[in-house]
């Protein structure tokens, strides 16, 4: 297989690190654990990190279950040099939510559309359902066999970045279901996918459902206090449910800034299109056509002036405007 030969060829005789977005998620922690260990059976050794927090409950049941270990940028900082590789994964340099790490970004697996172009001395980046199955895929066509606990991983990563494969799903993530499917432990994978929710939780769910607004069939709504990115994208997915809502724009106020997630159904709007283009002139955004997150970093706050709600939802109620999608009714 010339990918793998070539990433493989890329690494050798090198210190490789490799790296997921800053607050990873099931399929980033995945596709990462993956890669790393179909790297090592080709006899490249490597580091996962990351920067930022592993904010959600079935990402750290993941580390604990798998034994995975993530190295926060900060441990790794002091040991970093500029000529160590770093592979990007379930990411892109200047994508919004990866810092720039010391290190040379040389190559990059993603299932995300591209934003911001960069130049990787090796690249595999596809629209997938999940990152997952780009690195299941690097298994299955390298004739190399995955471990129990790899397949699990991935399985896992492939099933949650899918929404059960409700979501984005590609032929190529039912193929590599089927593929990962006999070889993956299915008593840890049922135990992964159950109680992933916390107490805490429940406040954020009160605070989508008492703040929503519906303009034709977008709804927004706001979460006042700190919520982790991993819980947005979820209360996202939760407001899309309604029947009412084809486009769910979800925003939270961090200390690090506002924290943005959308959803969409509808053909007409790309969710990663609408943040990109509602977000431009104030913070950053992209992702795929049904999902996609955002942040307006700390310090342009002030320019969202004494009514930041009101400004963020007319920012995006341009964007869909002048994508030819109304959205202009009130609800009641």
């Amino acid at each position: 297989m010339n990918k793998l030969d070539d990433l493989i060829a890329l690494c050798q005789g090198h210190p490789v690190y490799i790296q997921t977005h800053n607050f990873p998620d099931p399929d980033a922690i995945a596709s990462a654990y993956g890669l790393q260990k179909l790297l090592a059976l080709h006899g490249v050794e490597s580091r996962l990190c990351y920067d930022g927090r592993i904010d959600k409950l079935s990402a750290s049941k993941m580390l604990d279950s798998f034994q995975i270990r993530m190295l926060p940028y900060e441990r790794l900082l002091p040991h970093m040099r500029e000529s160590d590789r770093i592979i990007c994964v379930d990411s892109q340099k200047h994508g919004g939510n990866v810092t720039d790490f010391i290190g040379d970004e040389v190559a990059c697996i993603d299932h995300h559309p591209t934003f911001v172009p960069v130049e990787y001395r090796y690249q595999d980046i596809r629209i997938t359902g999940a990152c997952a199955t780009l690195i299941a895929e690097y298994y299955a066509l390298s004739g190399s066999e995955p471990d129990r606990d790899t397949a699990t991983a991935l399985l896992y990563g492939l099933k949650m970045d899918t929404l059960q494969f409700t979501r984005g799903v590609t032929e190529l993530d039912i193929q590599m279901f089927a593929f990962l499917f006999p070889r993956c432990d299915q008593e840890k994978l049922a135990d992964l996918e159950r109680n992933n929710m916390e107490f805490t939780d429940l406040k954020a769910y009160g605070a989508v459902i008492e703040s929503i607004e519906l303009y034709d069939k977008v709804g927004f709504s706001c979460i006042p206090f700190s919520c982790p990115d991993a819980l947005i994208a979820i209360l996202s997915d939760f407001i899309l449910a309604l029947v009412e809502v084809e486009v769910a724009v979800v925003f939270s106020f961090r200390t690090d800034g506002i924290k943005l997630s959308v959803r969409s159904e509808d053909p007409a709007v790309h969710a990663g299109d609408l943040l990109h283009e509602a977000l431009k002139e104030i913070g950053s955004g992209g992702g795929h056509a049904s999902m996609g997150g955002g942040m307006i970093p700390r310090d342009r706050l002030p320019e969202l002036g004494n009514y930041p709600e009101n400004y963020i939802r007319n920012l995006f109620l341009r964007a869909l405007e002048k994508n030819g999608r109304a959205g202009t009714e009130d609800a009641p």
